[in-house]
């Protein structure tokens, strides 16, 4: 996943990786708050009911929502996540460093 917009790159794959953990991690996150938002709506109020069809497609769509948000939102919990933890990561060893 690309850093959002205006935030700063991440620079090597360590901070690559860290950035992207951060991002699913949030997306995670709001696709559990979209389940928990959906769950106080009233089921089978509408004119139609969708049954299984529908539950399917409802999560689905939360989570493509949800990855899609995390990937472009400034200053979400990913950032914040990404701020604190990108100084205690150990940079990974270049590929084209000399194994032992």
């Amino acid at each position: 996943m690309a850093p959002p917009p205006g935030a700063a790159p991440a620079t090597t794959p360590a901070d690559r990786k860290l950035r992207d953990a951060a991002q699913q991690l949030e997306a995670l996150f709001m696709n559990e708050l979209f389940k928990a938002m959906r769950a106080t709506v009233p089921q089978g109020e509408g004119i139609v009911s969708g049954g299984t069809g529908e539950e399917m497609f409802t999560a689905q769509f939360d989570q493509h929502v949800a990855d899609s948000a995390s990937a472009t939102w400034q200053g979400g919990i990913s950032d914040a996540l990404y701020r604190q933890l990108r100084d205690r990561i150990a940079p990974l060893p270049s590929p084209d460093a000399p194994s032992r």
